[in-house]
C-alpha cells in the first residue's frame, strides 16, 4: 500500500477523533461535566460519542447582566437597543422609506392603514 493512501485512510480519520476529544476535553469544565470521561466517549465512540457529548451537555446561564441589549434602567439600552455605530442615522419607515419625525397619523391626517377604495370604516361604532 502506498504511504500516501496508508496516511489519508488512517491519518484523517485518526485526527478528526483526537480533533473532537480534544474538544469534549477543553469545553466539559464549562458545563460542569467530567472532561477525561467525555474525551474518552468522543474519542473511542467514533462520530457518536462526540454527538452525544454535544447534546448531553448543558445549555450555558443566561446572565442579564452581561447582556448589552437586555432591558436595565437606562432607556438607551433598554428593549430594542441601537448599535453605537447607528446613533446618528436616520430612522427607516415602511419599505425602507424614510420615516416621518414626529407625525405619526401620516401628512394627510388619515388612518395609518390604507383600506381598499369603497370600504368605509365608522370610528364612532358602539363597542
Amino acid at each position: 500500500m502506498d504511504p500516501l493512501v496508508a496516511v489519508i485512510l488512517v491519518g484523517v480519520p485518526l485526527a478528526w477523533l483526537v480533533a473532537f476529544a480534544a474538544y469534549a476535553y477543553l469545553d466539559a469544565p464549562n458545563h460542569g461535566m467530567d472532561r477525561r470521561k467525555w474525551a474518552l466517549i468522543a474519542f473511542f465512540v467514533p462520530l457518536f460519542g462526540f454527538f452525544a457529548y454535544v447534546f448531553e451537555r448543558g445549555e450555558r446561564d443566561y446572565d442579564p447582566s452581561e447582556d448589552p441589549y437586555a432591558p436595565g434602567s437606562d432607556a438607551r439600552t433598554a428593549g430594542l437597543a441601537v448599535h453605537e455605530r447607528r446613533r446618528g442615522e436616520k430612522r427607516l419607515g415602511p419599505a425602507g422609506t424614510e420615516a416621518a419625525d414626529g407625525d405619526e397619523d401620516g401628512a394627510d391626517g388619515d388612518d395609518e392603514w390604507n383600506d381598499p377604495d369603497g370600504i368605509e370604516i365608522d370610528d364612532d361604532r358602539d363597542r
